[in-house]
């Protein structure tokens, strides 16, 4: 399988404090790949890093094809990316944020219009292109979010926690794009701390202090945490893995 990511011994200090701690795993193309743990883990420094947002204090890697440490912009190109806090711009309409990532991601002038009436029609908000962005219900503005992200077609996006905070439908709803743009080969990396959308990952990394606590398929780690429990749960997992490296 072709790598999206592959990452070694990732590293990144903010002075005295180590927020990622030599952290190594590989992403495979098409993959729903999760990042599990509390919060202040180590999660969206992780996320940020492999966006080319933060630059990594040591350790190597090389994300959509560009390498970590020398080519961030390169990955900025070549990624989606849907951070944590909602990252469009409250007073501008949906279809202006559209317009607007639009130019930012360098997308054909010709194509806007196809690409602009796409993000409309799933994100369910042809009705309300034309309202404040603010004014729109928080689930609302995170299916937005989403579009806007895949304005320009990466083959690999990062959304960092996209259901925090949003209905429980909606969040059905992410998880259902979310296996539709796996199923068209896409690589979604996504992090999040609720244990019943982590099910829906093929690969996990458990992640606890900056470092990686278990790593495989949900079902690997279940039986990896509880080889004598059948009815073992993954948040079950979580526990004794999270207990287990605090010993």
């Amino acid at each position: 399988m072709t790598e999206a990511i592959v990452v070694k011994d990732l590293t990144k200090r903010f002075g005295d404090f180590t927020a990622v701690d030599g952290i190594s795993f590989s992403v495979g193309q098409g993959e729903i790949f999760g990042l599990l743990g509390a919060n202040g883990g180590g999660k969206s420094t992780t996320i940020r890093m492999l966006c080319g947002i933060l630059s990594p204090t040591s350790g190597q890697g090389r994300v959509a094809g560009r390498d970590l440490m020398t080519e961030p912009e390169l990955i900025k190109r070549s990624i989606g990316y849907m951070s944590q806090k909602f990252s469009l711009y409250e007073e501008l309409t949906p279809l202006e944020n559209i317009r607007f990532y639009l130019g930012i991601y360098a997308v054909d002038e010709r194509l806007w219009p196809e690409r602009t009436a796409r993000v409309l029609e799933q994100a369910r908000l042809k009705e309300f292109k034309d309202r404040p962005t603010k004014d729109l219900p928080q689930g609302w503005r995170q299916r937005l979010a989403l579009g806007c992200a895949m304005l320009h077609e990466p083959r690999l996006i990062f959304l960092d926690e996209p259901t925090s905070g949003v209905d429980p439908l909606t969040r059905r709803h992410f998880w259902t794009t979310i296996r539709e743009l796996a199923s068209a080969g896409i690589t979604v990396f996504v992090t999040t701390h609720y244990m019943d959308e982590a099910l829906n990952c093929d690969q996990l990394v458990l992640i606890n202090q900056g470092r990686i606590v278990a790593q495989g398929s949900p079902s690997e780690i279940i039986l990896a945490a509880f080889p004598e429990r059948a009815d073992a749960s993954l948040n079950d997992a979580f526990l004794k893995f999270i207990a287990r490296s605090q010993a």
